[in-house]
């Protein structure tokens, strides 16, 4: 039997888009605009308490399953998500996710920060971090 631990960390990363923060907001909120950045949601509940589930992956590989609950949502302000990642029949991770919309000077800072309990080294936080950073830019080509 393998040895069974968990690393616990903390990231943030940071972009800057040039739009407004409603329609960064929108980008989270939308499905159909959120399915063009992220993996499209086979369930979507954009309300506190609401839950947003998909679940698939390459025709030859592992199958992900992103499982969240909204815990906070302030309109082009803040949302706050606690989430679970599986490969297949393993949980791979538990965190709570805080994205946060700041105005500047007509653009709109975004801070994404993740706390997550990472089990068994099926993933890791530097890989998750790096994942995330290629999200936001995937986000960033729609107001591009």
């Amino acid at each position: 039997m393998s040895e069974r631990f968990v690393k616990h960390a903390t990231f943030v990363v940071e972009r800057t888009y040039k739009t407004g923060a409603e329609r960064v907001f929108e980008a989270f909120a939308d499905p159909e605009v959120k399915g063009k950045w992220f993996s499209k949601p086979d369930q979507f509940e954009f309300r506190v308490g609401g839950r947003e589930y998909s679940s698939g992956g390459p025709p030859e590989g592992p199958v992900f399953t992103f499982d969240a609950v909204y815990q906070e949502i302030v309109p082009a302000e803040r949302i706050v998500y606690t989430y679970t990642l599986d490969m297949n029949d393993t949980r791979m991770s538990v965190s709570t996710t805080t994205i946060e919309l700041f105005p500047v000077d007509g653009e709109t800072k975004l801070v994404f920060t993740e706390q997550g309990a990472f089990f068994d080294g099926h993933d890791t936080p530097e890989i998750r971090e790096h994942g995330t950073g290629e999200m936001l830019d995937a986000l960033g080509k729609l107001f591009a």
